[in-house]
């Protein structure tokens, strides 16, 4: 099975950028809930504002259903894994890893997950043996995660 041909658009790089910068900001927004209520009142907080802005952005843009066909039932798992990771960035947040920490070790986590689910095709995913590079990236960000929490700070 061939892959379709991926463009490298500069907006597309932009839009992962962005990304990234909102989810630090979700994670210290969640994080300073923590520290004022709990974890699962960090967790429920951001996910009932989700809902109704997701609503409200249904209702307001009215998006066309890409496909009439179901998804398969395990997507709907992408909630509560959603919940999990808010709670445990909100404690870490907390800790001495502070944001730049948690983010760090979130990305080296991210990456590593990414990797497994690339070589065994995961849920749906084309399976693809990572190369080199691949490796060498997960290593890097690893060992620039270890330098920013352990040699990043002296407070």
């Amino acid at each position: 099975m061939s892959q379709p041909e991926l463009s490298n658009h500069p907006l597309h790089f932009a839009a992962a950028f962005g990304a990234g910068g909102l989810l630090s900001l979700m994670v210290l927004f969640n994080g300073t809930l923590a520290a004022y209520g709990s974890l699962f009142f960090a967790s429920w907080v951001p996910h009932l504002t989700g809902t109704f802005a997701a609503i409200l952005f249904l209702l307001v843009l009215r998006p066309k259903r890409a496909q009439i066909a179901r998804p398969p039932l395990w997507v709907y798992l992408g909630g509560v894994s959603g919940a999990v990771t808010v709670m445990l960035t909100s404690a870490t947040l907390n800790s001495a890893l502070a944001l730049s920490g948690t983010i760090a070790l979130g990305l080296a986590g991210q990456m590593a997950f990414s990797l497994l689910a690339d070589i065994r095709g995961l849920f749906g995913l084309p399976q693809r043996m990572p190369v080199r590079r691949d490796f060498v990236a997960l290593g890097l960000i690893i060992a620039g995660s270890l330098i920013l929490i352990f040699f990043g700070s002296s407070t």
